[in-house]
């Protein structure tokens, strides 16, 4: 009732201050046009910042990403009721769900949500569970299992987040790791591993970016110096092996030893709860994964032109990763429910009754996305990316050695605020390339690399990010729950990372700085651990 009224109170507030604005700006305005007053100033910024502060202190997503859709919907009308009506719903909501690439994702979700159901009825699931029991003995093997998983599937975040959910959880669960913790397992090995993997959706998006350049070859050169990406990897591994936990996480993972995995009192939304067949064998749950991994490659490389005469990577560059996971994951859950049919582990009418159970599970996340996909909206139609663009490139030519640094912080904040790192790619990197490209290309190919890391450890802090969302979709764990726990490790491997990159800009050699970065963010931790031994022993 306390979180409900303050809430209220925080909406309630920001809603009054927006109709007490309304008589002076419709006063700045004579008619309402199609450039809002506040297009391209650091208003632009403000809705989203609205919805990410009172998401954090009201615990409530939904009304959260609401009201910041709200804000961006006044400020773009001039505070006109029915401009602001008309472009929420039809420039927003309708605009996003009526997006291809949107409806694709929206369709993988729920095909990835059937297939979840599909393996836990069929007792793969389960019977994977038995089998890690026997195989791994500890939480720490548990948690190692996890990230080699999600290292493994590198093609892309989306998949890369619910695949690794489906098939960890049962083994997660069954050693007391919290959801909070496997959350932030997955999440830690989706963007990351995607940035820094030269075969991914994400390796061809940055190259697309690249323009006047072979965007390629530019990616590669630039994985040394993706610190943020390199130092989660090794942060994650450090504190599995080191059992170090710190801020919120502390909290979840001392309640999940005593069998408490949620924290929170109350199982995720989407928990899945039907019963399963004792038919169920291993190969249940390896069978439809490994389909679905390849499916979606061959579907991905299909959007890219392989079977027209392209190469593999040119391919894979070329792809529409929205159109080939969908296309993938439809043939893999028709392939799965023939296996299934097959070796008889489930009748047709039991398979077709998964279908409405996977939708019901993704709904959660599917809302989500719908509204933080809407509020990016919002942000775009108030010229957030030629704010940050113009600021950018008014101070790109002062201060050289430390541009790396600056533009991993603003990859972060614009990630941060809008939850898309794709978005921040394409604002920042054609900038980085006009001013570098002929004057120091080492540096531009640096600063290429803090601005993707920058947008990756934006986009893992934000609580609208789609790919946070898909993190706490695939662990089943509370949207909320999973940011909270999260920030103070993302905002930890972002301070060593910063430093580095104060480092790279004068020594321009990823050789000296990213040892520097792993020493130090490793002596970091380790006082950490230092610090909370003697807390608990006093």
């Amino acid at each position: 009732m306390k979180k409900f009224k303050r809430g209220l109170l925080a909406g309630a507030s920001v809603l009054s201050l927006c109709f007490l604005l309304m008589p002076i700006m419709a006063l700045a305005a004579e008619e309402e046009t199609a450039m809002p007053s506040m297009y391209a100033t650091f208003w632009a910024l403000v809705p989203p910042i609205v919805a990410i502060v009172l998401a954090l202190i009201t615990k409530e997503v939904y009304s959260s990403l609401f009201i910041g859709i709200l804000v961006g919907g006044l400020f773009y009308s001039n505070f006109s009721f029915e401009g602001t009506i008309t472009h929420i719903f039809n420039d927003g909501f309708v605009g996003v769900l009526s997006d291809s690439y949107n409806v694709g994702i929206l369709i993988f979700l729920v095909i990835l949500g059937a297939m979840v159901s599909l393996m836990n009825r069929a007792g793969g699931s389960a019977a994977f569970g038995h089998f890690a029991k026997e195989k791994i003995k500890t939480r720490a093997g548990a948690q190692l299992a996890t990230i080699a998983l999600g290292v493994l599937i590198f093609i892309d975040d989306y998949f890369n987040c619910l695949t690794v959910g489906s098939v960890m959880r049962p083994v997660t669960d069954e050693h007391k790791v919290s959801r909070a913790k496997l959350a932030y397992l997955i999440d830690a090995t989706a963007a990351p591993v995607c940035i820094i993997a030269p075969i991914s959706s994400w390796a061809a998006a940055v190259s697309g970016f690249v323009e006047g350049e072979d965007g390629f070859s530019i990616f590669i050169r630039a994985i040394p110096y993706n610190y943020y990406a390199l130092l989660t990897i090794v942060m994650m591994i450090a504190l599995v092996l080191l059992n170090i936990n710190f801020g919120p996480m502390n909290t979840y993972e001392d309640n999940a030893l005593k069998g408490d995995l949620f924290t929170d009192g109350k199982a995720a939304a989407g928990e899945e709860a039907a019963p399963s067949t004792a038919k169920g064998k291993v190969i249940d749950l390896v069978i439809p994964i490994v389909t679905l991994i390849v499916c979606c490659v061959i579907g991905m490389i299909y959007t890219g032109g392989f079977f027209e005469g392209e190469n593999f990577i040119t391919a894979f560059s070329n792809s529409d990763a929205s159109v080939g996971l969908a296309l993938g994951s439809i043939f893999a859950m028709l392939i799965t429910i023939i296996i299934y049919l097959i070796r008889k582990v489930l009748t047709f009418s039991e398979c077709m009754e998964c279908l409405p159970a996977g939708f019901k599970a993704m709904v959660p996340a599917i809302l989500i996305l719908t509204f933080a996909w809407t509020l990016k909206a919002m942000t775009d139609s108030l010229g957030a990316a030629e704010f940050v663009a113009s600021a950018m490139a008014q101070s790109a030519e002062g201060l050289m050695n430390f541009l790396p640094a600056i533009i991993f912080l603003v990859g972060c904040f614009l990630a941060f605020s809008t939850g898309t790192s794709w978005g921040t790619f394409g604002i920042l990197i054609p900038i980085v390339v006009a001013v570098f490209a002929n004057s120091n290309p080492q540096l531009m190919i640096i600063s290429i690399s803090a601005c993707m890391a920058g947008a990756v450890c934006g986009d893992h802090c934000s609580p609208i990010s789609d790919t946070t969302i898909m993190a706490s979709a695939g662990a089943q764990c509370n949207h909320v729950n999973h940011v909270t726990t999260q920030l103070p490790y993302a905002l930890l491997a972002a301070a060593v990372s910063f430093v580095t990159y104060i480092v790279a800009g004068f020594t321009q050699n990823a050789w000296i700085s990213l040892p520097i970065g792993i020493v130090l963010l490793l002596a970091v931790l380790l006082i950490i651990k230092s610090v909370h031994s003697k807390n608990a022993a006093s």
